[in-house]
Parts: structure tokens; C-alpha cells; sequence
């Protein structure tokens, strides 16, 4: 697996409250985005130990891949929570949580609110994640369509937020990963710039490109809220390569 991300607090913005990490060890590979909420400094306090504290604690944990991530969520929504509690001036923060945890030709996908995963795979692209949001209901409803919610004037109300509350529950999605496939992990700050179909066309030979090309066109869109991408690329296994170079002799 290939992981590396960016983030960039826009072009209205004063500061950054999105926060991202990524980790790799054991053949495996887990990026985190969390997009933080609150006044003041809050937000991005929030997102920060969010994302630091799940890491932590799933890099460190044993088991199989949904049980390490239901508990780091756990954990890390214990974490903001208790923060929020103690710290007057971060009374009420909370942040979102979209993770990939990849291992050979697996994926496990977990979101909190609306900061999405998709999959981009054989020249597809497909929302994993579902948005924990009210045009996200409305939606589902029937009583707007999606494009309308991309313009929807409550489109940044979420109904899910990791750290408001003592416990929080959050969706579990399985991708099958072919070598060469990519998740990619943003903030709103991108999917409210960028349609779906585009996401695609903005991909390049490396993921450094891809994520400094899917940035380029949030900012030149005005980017008014902090953008965040992680990319994860599924590589061939190593023994196949081998086997091919022997082929090749």
C-alpha cells in the first residue's frame, strides 16, 4: 500500500480546523481525515486529537480490522469528549472521522459525519462512505435530489458528530481493492467544490500529483472552507512482480 495526504485551509478561512493522519506498518495502511466544529480554537483541537488519538490506538491494538476500528473510534470520541468537559473554551467542539484501513486486497472503511471515502477503481469512481447529514436524510427521503444538495443552504448541518456526545456509533463499509485501485479520504472542503465525475480526470501517476491536482481545483474555486485529501493506492504484491520479472528473462 501507498498512502500520502494534503491539507490546505482555503481561501476564506483564518485557520485550519481540518487535521489528518497516516500510518503504515505490517503490509498495512490507515489514513485518517477528521473535519473539526466549534467556535474559536475548538474545531481544530478537536479534529487534531481525534485523528492522533484513533491512530494510536489502532496501530497499537491487536485484532482483526473492524473491532481495532470501533475501538479507536471509541476511543478517540472519549478523548474529545472529556476535552470538551474539562476545557470551557472548547465546550461543544466536535469534529467528523473518515478512516481506511488497508491490508493486501482489503479495505475497511469507518465515517462519522460527512468527510467522505471513495473508491476509484478500472476508471469508476463510487462513494463508500454515507454522510451523516440533513440533505443527506432529505435525500433519502425523496424530497431533494442529489444535486440539489450539493446547493442546499443547510448542506453543512451533520447529524453525526464524533466528541458531542458520551458514545458515538459509526458505519463500517468492506471494499475489495485491485492492485492499482485508490480510496480517497477528503474533507467537505472538497466534495463541495468537486463533483464526483471529476475526481477521476484529477488523477496522476503519483499520489503526491493527484493530491496537489485535486487541491488546485477546490482553491480555484474559491475554496471557502479548509480542504483535506488522503490517498491510499493498492500496489501489486510483491511476489507477483517478482514472478513476472522472471517470466520476463
Amino acid at each position: 500500500m501507498k498512502i500520502t495526504g494534503i491539507t490546505d485551509r482555503g481561501r476564506v478561512r483564518r485557520e485550519n480546523q481540518d487535521a489528518f493522519y497516516t500510518w503504515q506498518g505490517d503490509g498495512a495502511a490507515l489514513g485518517v481525515v477528521c473535519d473539526g466544529m466549534g467556535g474559536a480554537q475548538a474545531g481544530n483541537v478537536a479534529s487534531a486529537i481525534a485523528a492522533q488519538r484513533f491512530v494510536e490506538v489502532l496501530s497499537d491494538m491487536p485484532g482483526q480490522p473492524p473491532q481495532r476500528l470501533k475501538r479507536a473510534l471509541e476511543l478517540a470520541n472519549t478523548a474529545v469528549f472529556q476535552r470538551s468537559r474539562s476545557d470551557p473554551s472548547c465546550r461543544g467542539m466536535g469534529t467528523t472521522l473518515v478512516a481506511a484501513f488497508a491490508k493486501e486486497d482489503v479495505a475497511h472503511i469507518l465515517n462519522v459525519g460527512d468527510s467522505r471515502c471513495y473508491h476509484l477503481s478500472a476508471g469508476s469512481v463510487r462513494q463508500v462512505s454515507r454522510d451523516h447529514s440533513l440533505v443527506e436524510e432529505l435525500v433519502a427521503l425523496g424530497r431533494i435530489t442529489p444535486e440539489q444538495a450539493r446547493v442546499h443552504p443547510n448542506r453543512n448541518i451533520i447529524t453525526r458528530a464524533l466528541g458531542t456526545e458520551h458514545q458515538i456509533q459509526g458505519d463500517l463499509f468492506v471494499v475489495e481493492l485491485h492492485p492499482g485501485d485508490r480510496l480517497l479520504l477528503c474533507s467537505d472542503g472538497l466534495s463541495n467544490e468537486v463533483e464526483d465525475r471529476e475526481l477521476l480526470s484529477l488523477m496522476a501517476p503519483t499520489l503526491e500529483e493527484s493530491c496537489q491536482s485535486l487541491l488546485a481545483l477546490a482553491l480555484e474555486r474559491g475554496a471557502p472552507d479548509n480542504v483535506t485529501v488522503v490517498l491510499l493506492e493498492a500496489e501489486e504484491a510483491a511476489e507477483n512482480v517478482t514472478n513476472e520479472r522472471q517470466s520476463d528473462q
